[in-house]
Formats: structure tokens, sequence, C-alpha cells
């Protein structure tokens, strides 16, 4: 294979898009590998309460539309069909379920891609598994004794199973907010829990302020740091739904607290809350473990990107990392690493690194 692309969500399958309207061929000339059971990438593990009409912002895939979704329906249905159609319309022919356990260096200037389906050779490689795969769990003194239930946001499937029970939620980002309103609504009591004050976006947010947000993550990939999310720095909607949670006392904050205990958590000033539940709407780390060995990371834990190519590798590209971690973002950034991997791919093979 000339190019293998890890991950079918929506900077793959943009990818894999533009490889093949520059005439490569899949199956033959590149390969896309997505571990996940069926199309949709991180959309499909979505919890059945987040509807499509809840959605922040789903930019289309290159060359099809996504029209006359029904705004009711769960985010996981409609986008994992859009997924699963898209494939099937350019012929993308994902490998699913593909396991990729490590990414190597091969032979003749070649990258060795080890895959529970087997081993491929690829001149480049375009590396779009997202963060789904990582969830963070932060650890806190106290954790292993607190005798309630505790999950994180990727195992949360809606608020009805926390009905009648007190709920602590941990974490100031979409998710967080969006879980705290939903279980509200059952739960015996709610508290919320952040590291920061929450930030509330009022106002539109436009083309210059999406950008001015994607500059401050991409400067930390510059800088070689992990990245953040570009919702991090993009605040919190305010909307009629986030505003009526503040007027009732849902989106009533606490700093974060510094222990847990067997029955709930607590302060060092002496405040104490009893929980039956803790949800850790603590976000999610970039899947690239498998890229260890070829050691791409920099002192600071990240990997410095040059536009998406890595810069301690230019065969190696990352899309939907730092920066791209959003789906415009992750459409241009497939069609910029296509592009770069194009004129990688016409040098002379003795060149390739």
């Amino acid at each position: 294979m000339d190019v293998v692309v890890i991950g079918a969500g929506q900077a793959g399958l943009s990818a894999a898009f533009h490889l093949r309207r520059t005439g490569l061929e899949p199956d033959r000339d590149f390969v896309v590998l997505d571990h996940a059971p069926r199309a949709g990438g991180a959309w499909q593990f979505r919890w059945p309460s987040l509807t499509y009409g809840k959605v922040h912002g789903m930019y289309a895939l290159p060359g099809m539309e996504l029209t006359g979704a029904d705004p009711a329906r769960p985010s996981s249905e409609v986008i994992g069909a859009y997924f699963d159609t898209y494939e099937r319309t350019f012929d993308l022919r994902v490998h699913r379920p593909v396991d990729v356990t490590a990414v190597r260096e091969g032979d003749g200037g070649r990258l060795l891609v080890e895959t529970s389906e087997g081993a491929y050779a690829p001149r480049a490689l375009i590396n779009a598994t997202g963060t789904w795969d990582r969830p963070f769990w932060p650890r806190y003194q106290g954790q292993e004794t607190f005798r309630g239930r505790q999950l994180h946001t990727s195992g949360y499937q809606g608020p009805e199973e926390f009905a009648g029970q007190r709920v602590i939620v941990v974490g100031g980002g979409a998710s967080g907010t969006q879980h705290l309103m939903e279980i509200a609504e059952v739960a015996a009591a709610t508290t919320w829990v952040t590291r920061r004050e929450p930030v509330f976006r009022e106002g539109p947010f436009g083309e210059a302020e999406g950008r001015a947000a994607v500059a401050l993550v991409e400067e930390r990939v510059r800088l070689g740091l992990p990245p953040q999310s570009v919702v991090s720095v993009t605040g919190l909607p305010l909307n009629d739904a986030i505003r009526a949670a503040r007027e009732n006392g849902v989106l009533d904050r606490l700093p974060m607290f510094d222990r847990l205990t067997p029955t709930g958590v607590a302060w060092d000033d002496g405040r104490t809350v009893d929980a039956d539940v803790i949800l850790w709407a603590t976000g999610f780390r970039a899947a690239i473990d498998h890229l260890t060995p070829l050691r791409l990371r920099e002192p600071g834990g990240g990997i410095r990107l040059e536009g998406t190519r890595a810069a301690r590798d230019e065969r190696v590209h990352l899309v939907g990392y730092g920066p791209s971690a959003s789906t415009i973002g992750a459409n241009r950034a497939g069609r910029a690493a296509v592009s770069d991997i194009r004129r990688l791919l016409e040098r002379e093979p003795a060149t390739v690194r």
C-alpha cells in the first residue's frame, strides 16, 4: 500500500475521499482501517438522549451533504447512517473491525503497521484515531474508597439510570453540562463540580472567533504540548436551556473537591457532599499509543505538527488531532494531509525519509 489510514471517523473518511479523488484506489493503493464494529466513528457510541438537534455544529463530509435529518432522532443513528451511506457512495471499502497495535519503522523507507488482520507496509500514514478510546479519569485521594458508582462520559447512556439518586457531575465542558441538565430532571439531587470557573459565551460565534480558538489550540501543538480541545477555548454557548439551568440552580458550580470519601466527596475547608454516583465528564486524550515506536513525541508530551505532518517524521500525518479536532477542521485536515502525501509519493522511494 502507498497509504494506510487509521480510523474512519470524520477525519479518516475525509482523508479517504481525497485520496480517492486524487486517483488512488482503495485496497490497491490505500486502505482504511477502523476498529469500530460499524460505520459512524465515535458518534455511534454517543448516548441515546443526545439527539441530532442537540449536536453542536456537525459539518458535512466532503462531497455529500447530510440533509433531512430528524432533529429528534439520536445523533448516533443519524450520523452513523450518514457515514455508512458515505462509505458506500464513494466505495471507500473500510476494513472493520481491525485493531492497529503498533506502527514502527519498516524496510526500505516504509512504515510497518501491525494490525489484527496482518501487517501493512505503507509509504505514508494518516492517523485519524480521535480520542473516544482514551477517556480521561483524574486521580483523587480516596477514589478507591467511594462505595457508590463511578462512571465516565464514555459510559453514559442517558438520565434514566440516575432516577432518585444523588449525583455529582465533574467537568465544565459541553458533555458535563448536558449530562447535568438531563440528570437533574430525575435525580434526587445533583452537584456540579469543575476545576475552573466555567466560561459561558454570549452572542454569535462566527468565523473570526472560530479561527482565534483554533489558533490557541494550534499554538500548543506547534510547541509539542498535548493538545487541548477546541471546545475548551471557545467556552459554553449561552442558549435558552443553559440560561434556565443557571436560573433554577442546576448549573450552580462548586470548586473541585479535594478527596473522595466512602459516602461522597470532601473539601479541605470541611464541606462535604454525599453521593450515590460520581459522573466524570472529564474529557478524553488523543488515542495515539500505537505510534509510540516511532518516537514522535516532544519533551512536552505532545506530537509537534507542521500542518498535519509530524515534525519528526514527514511520512506520518495526524488529522482530527489538536486544531483539527472538530468536524470542519477534520475535513480540512484530511484534504491538507492528502495534498502533502501526494507530493511525497511523487518522489523516488529512496528519498521517502
